[in-house]
């Protein structure tokens, strides 16, 4: 009796084999490394709140000092975030996450010993380069890595490493920085341990099948999808190859294609960008203006803060059993109704109230928001997709840290967070131009 053979063209490409996988242990394995990082960043980003709080204290700083210093991180990230997204489409996910987390580690640890403003600014826009890169890159790699039905799922988990970097990022702030004198500088000196990590994500973690098969290295994509297999007890399977794929120019983003997604993404992203940094960024600041101490200031941003924690965990069952559209947007109009109410707040229950809601769901939407970038893209294009919204949207990150003293002096807080609100409302409606790719295989 003759054997036969599967036809080419019916065989799995291994994005497919990957992609119908169950949960593994190597999917643990990937979602603690790749958000560990994610962790250390997030309490990159919020140190400074507080560092930015006890400086203007102690080295008499103005608003517009507090200003830049708040904001300067942020041009940084804008530009690292193209950058990144450009550099992981060339080389790689893995190899550009670590050489990000060096970066910033050490220009976090490097401002530990400053003595001016000025080359505290320096430092911290070379920190915003390496954040702003290795948050669309991280987001990237475990999309590209997730099984196709809880992909989302799986970044929104990532996503909340975010919180529990803010809540370490608070920790420090209120037993640290307040505690100590220059206890800023300790503070710093903890953003060293990223650089270290850095090596454990170089040889812990895989790189993507996707990119690596995209870039003619068919046998390294093989081995990636195999121990896959191997750790879920699945056979494995030949495979039909994918063409290897030249990385576009970005401007095919704004091919007829992808123009819609590409206005609608980078729309959403710079709205979230300018509600939550002109919000949490000041709101150690903002509370200090409304007669707390410098002590309770930490401690009230602290509670607040932890009300992130279950606006992922609803995100992350919704985003699968809604879908990603109607998720970014529910959790955006929550967030706009938060900061609205946050502006009414006149009393210390309903501060806390209103600051743990807007937390809540705003921290929601960007786990939706993560999760939702890299799939509406191809492989090819997905990191510089993923990077350039995120670009963008860093944009607004900078501008909004600069407008609060001004809107503040102008409209008021109960103006200022108005302003907020309208931006999350913007936001959701942008989000419903999106395509659904809930349950949907990532494009090749």
């Amino acid at each position: 009796m003759p054997v036969t053979s599967t036809p080419v063209e019916e065989l799995p490409t291994r994005p497919e084999r990957l992609g119908r996988l169950p949960y593994t242990r190597k999917h643990t394995k990937l979602l603690i490394g790749s958000g560990t990082g994610w962790a250390l960043d997030a309490m990159d980003v919020g140190l400074i709140s507080f560092v930015g709080a006890a400086l203007a204290v102690e080295w008499s700083l103005t608003r517009t000092e507090q200003s830049w210093l708040l904001s300067i991180g942020f041009i940084g990230m804008a530009l690292g975030a193209t950058l990144g997204g450009r550099l992981a489409d060339r080389y790689g996910r893995r190899t550009v996450f670590a050489a990000t987390m060096v970066l910033y580690g050490l220009a976090t640890g490097a401002s530990a010993f400053v003595t001016g403003l000025a080359v505290l600014l320096l430092l911290r826009f070379v920190v915003g380069l390496g954040l702003g890169a290795e948050l669309p890159v991280a987001s990237t790699l475990v999309s590209e890595l997730s099984p196709t039905k809880i992909r989302g799922r799986m970044v929104v988990i990532l996503e909340a490493f975010w919180a529990v970097g803010w809540i370490l990022a608070a920790l420090l702030g209120y037993f640290v920085v307040q505690e100590y004198d220059n206890g800023w500088r300790y503070a710093f000196l903890v953003g060293l341990v990223p650089a270290l990590y850095a090596i454990v994500v170089r040889i812990g973690l895989p790189e993507s099948p996707l990119f690596l098969e995209r870039r003619g290295r068919v046998a390294e994509a093989e081995q990636v999808v195999r121990d896959f297999e191997e750790s879920a007890g699945v056979a494995s399977e030949a495979s039909r190859d994918l063409p290897e794929a030249k990385v576009p120019a970005p401007t095919q983003l704004w091919s007829p294609a992808y123009r819609v997604r590409t206005g609608a993404i980078w729309a959403v992203w710079f709205c979230v960008n300018f509600s939550y940094y002109g919000a949490f960024i000041w709101l150690p600041t903002l509370l200090v203006d409304r007669g707390f101490d410098l002590v309770r200031s930490f401690e009230y941003v602290l509670i607040i803060t932890l009300a992130q924690l279950p606006g992922y965990a609803l995100a992350a069952v919704l985003i699968e059993k809604w879908g990603r559209r109607p998720t970014l947007a529910t959790m955006l109009v929550g967030s706009a109704l938060a900061a609205g109410a946050f502006g009414l707040a006149d009393s210390v229950p309903q501060i806390l109230a209103a600051g743990m809601a807007m937390s809540f769901f705003n921290l929601g939407a960007w786990g939706a928001l993560y999760a939702v970038t890299p799939e509406i893209y191809p492989t090819a294009l997905r990191g510089t997709g993923a990077g350039s919204a995120a670009g963008f949207g860093r944009i607004a990150s900078i501008v909004a840290p600069l407008s609060v003293p001004v809107l503040l002096a102008t409209i008021g807080s109960l103006g200022l967070f108005l302003v907020f609100a309208a931006a999350f409302a913007l936001g959701a409606a942008a989000a419903f131009l999106l395509p659904e790719q809930r349950g949907e295989r990532l494009a090749a």
